[in-house]
């Protein structure tokens, strides 16, 4: 604090000086208020060029905000009001600022366009909003300031008017006086009366003008919060429910709620601040009516904050954590819903409940329009019941679903060649709560995104088609669930390349070759320019109704059988660029011919779902390996113990690529016995030369 306490000894210039180094970025407010804690600080041991340093730079800021939040708590009288609400709003703005910077790195490290072009875009974006919220903060004071004149002066009307009727009580008090005294004290009764009323009229006037100004600039802030609101929610919220859908085919984690929720906060603050205000100057009306337009102003005010904020709530009741897309009778499954402002709303208070219910396509469009459903479901789902509970660390209002099951579901009739696994459902999630005392009560409701109901494993492979097309492919504010019935190949390569990196779990992705390979086999035709996919169309009876020709399995089934071979056996390999796999058979031979005897290349299997073969220059193709033959030995052993196999295409030695996932020799034998070995043979008169 000894630093603090000589700087404020400071004068002219240096004065200046020291004052420009703190601004809307460190308020002087903060310095002064925290000048003990500041103080205390190791700020010096953090190194701002270590990355490995973000976690104590986190903290430090951590405990500044609380600093900032429990000095604002503890500010009391006239002077003190004042503070807390600057005090808070800094912390407000501390925190929001700290869960933007967090969120821009997440958002940063997933992507693959340069981080400080990404970092400048949203920067600004998030500079343009937290301007508009500080238009709002000096907005909402200036009418803070305004309301407090408007009551002062009112309150001295009231006195001044109380005075008229005090003089004319005087005046009604003459007539029983003799004439004499009441010739002698009527005239100056009638002057202070005269005076008075005329004082009246003026400041009747006066105060139907600042009313109308007043409501004004009410007007211009609630029209600032509803532009403020739309960017947020119809633009900002909506972005992160498609990045949460897309993470559900494997795109990056949404990310970024927890800025969201700072800016839904501060807008639920404002938009409170306002009604408040709104409801004091209408009781103000009505303590003292002035005929004139202000009755009718304050009750439209009054209807648009009303409007605002439950557009406000209903829109930020959000499923935080999606339940399972491919949902599987009597099997336990998780979902977690938040109110984003529930903690500045004091919703927790009095923890509301949220119900989950299964509901159909139908119904689910019903409900958007409004429509009775009777409370129908289609389906039981068990422990579907859970209080909301505040977290005060995070500040988050959730309700966590550990423990749900879906009992049964009531299918509804299919529409001509629909599948039980091109069905969807979703589930609603509900609940209801009050705010302000209750003043308002909100019913809430959310819908998760459509969720495909399977009794079986089998049907999962066609279920996350389904549910891998809806994602890739819906428009934001559909109706439920429509997605187009066909999509241009280049869209359902990349929905493809994003859904096998993450079940491989690898950042290597599949290569153009690799695309127009799945091409190829897509619309069975090698003749076509590659070229010339990029303007097709692939409709879903292609993708997932339809089998290839001249086998029984549709061009979706083989690729997730490629896909969970992969992620099951050959990660590794993949991941080293050992397998070309997606390669047909005439073009493997194409390229194995000029090779050395010996050279052998790995590739997917044409006719066989979940089966990857070797091709070789000798022998051309074994038969395909499925999991069934890799959990009995490796994909590297079986490739040891082909003597014949030399150079993997096109002329790397095969233990160069494969013998760091040789099994080690088994060790000598033990109490007497010898462990048996499986080895793999080609035999020698199928091998040709």
């Amino acid at each position: 604090m000894a630093v603090w306490i000589q700087a404020q000894q400071l004068q002219g210039d240096a004065l200046h000086q020291m004052q420009s180094l703190y601004g809307q970025h460190f308020p002087i407010e903060v310095r002064h208020y925290l000048s003990q804690w500041l103080e205390g600080q190791l700020w010096d041991v953090i190194d701002l060029e270590n990355p490995q340093e973000e976690f104590k730079a986190k903290r430090l800021l951590d405990s500044l905000i609380q600093e900032l939040q429990n000095k604002a708590e503890h500010q009391v009288g006239e002077d003190g009001f004042l503070l807390k609400i600057k005090l808070g709003h800094y912390a407000s703005q501390a925190r929001m600022t700290a869960a933007l910077w967090s969120w821009l790195v997440r958002e940063a490290s997933n992507s693959s366009s340069p981080v400080g072009g990404m970092m400048d875009s949203m920067s600004q974006k998030y500079q343009q909003i937290n301007q508009a919220f500080e238009e709002l903060r000096l907005l909402t004071q200036d009418t803070e300031n305004d309301l407090r004149k408007l009551q002062h002066n009112q309150e001295y009307f009231i006195i001044q008017y109380q005075e008229s009727l005090r003089i004319q009580a005087q005046l009604t008090s003459l007539t029983t006086l003799p004439p004499a005294d009441r010739q002698l004290r009527e005239p100056t009764l009638l002057s202070k009366r005269a005076t008075v009323e005329a004082w009246l009229t003026r400041e009747a006037n006066t105060l139907q003008k600042y009313r109308l100004d007043l409501a004004e600039k009410h007007q211009k802030s609630l029209q600032l919060l509803r532009k403020q609101q739309t960017i947020i929610l119809d633009d900002e919220l909506i972005h992160w429910k498609r990045r949460q859908q897309l993470a559900g085919n494997g795109g990056p984690p949404e990310g970024g709620l927890d800025i969201l929720q700072s800016w839904c906060e501060k807008l639920a603050e404002t938009i409170w601040q306002n009604r408040q205000q709104i409801r004091r100057a209408e009781h103000l009306r009505q303590q003292l009516p002035i005929p004139g337009p202000i009755e009718e102003l304050l009750n439209d005010l009054n209807s648009t904050i009303t409007d605002i904020i439950s557009a406000l709530v209903t829109s930020t009741f959000i499923i935080e954590k999606q339940p399972p897309q491919v949902l599987k009778t009597q099997t336990k499954f998780a979902a977690t819903v938040r109110l984003l402002v529930g903690g500045k709303l004091n919703v927790h208070m009095n923890p509301p409940q949220v119900k989950a219910t299964i509901i159909s396509e139908q119904q689910a469009k019903a409900l958007l329009k409004n429509e009775n459903t009777r409370n129908d479901s289609s389906g039981e789902i068990l422990n579907n019941n859970c209080v909301m509970e505040y977290h005060q660390a995070t500040g988050t209002l959730s309700a966590n679903f550990r423990n749900m099951s879906l009992k049964r579901i009531k299918r509804s009739d299919r529409r001509g060649a629909e599948s039980v696994t091109e069905e969807k459902f979703t589930i609603l999630f509900e609940s209801q709560f009050s705010v302000g005392g209750n003043e308002l009560v909100f019913q809430v409701k959310t819908l998760s995104l459509p969720v495909v109901v399977i009794v079986h494993g089998s049907q999962d492979n066609n279920a996350t088609a389904t549910v891998l097309w809806d994602n890739a492919f819906a428009e934001p504010g559909r109706v439920p669930f429509i997605v187009p019935d066909k999509v241009l190949w280049p869209q359902l390569c990349e929905a493809l390349n994003m859904k096998y990196k993450a079940e491989v779990q690898s950042n290597r992705g599949l290569s153009e070759e690799n695309l127009v390979f799945l091409a190829q086999k897509a619309f069975s035709s090698s003749s076509i320019n590659p070229d010339d996919y990029r303007g097709m169309t692939m409709t879903w009876s292609q993708f997932n109704r339809e089998s290839l020709p001249g086998r029984n399995f549709t061009f979706w089934q083989w690729f997730d059988g490629v896909m969970e071979l992969t992620k099951k056996h050959l990660k590794p390999h993949w991941n080293d660029g050992a397998i070309l796999g997606f390669v047909n058979k005439q073009q493997a031979q194409d390229m194995l011919m000029s090779k050395p005897n010996g050279t052998f290349l790995l590739r997917f299997s044409d006719s066989e779902i979940g089966g990857i073969t070797i091709a070789w220059r000798m022998v051309w193709n074994l038969m395909p390996y499925t999991t069934k033959d890799f959990s009995i030995r490796s994909l590297a052993d079986r490739i040891s113990d082909l003597n014949h196999l030399l150079f993997l295409y096109p002329d790397r030695p095969k233990d160069e690529v494969f013998s760091k996932y040789y099994t080690p020799p088994l060790s000598k034998a033990v109490d007497g016995y010898v462990k048996p070995q499986i080895k793999q043979v080609v035999p020698e008169a199928d091998l040709i030369t």
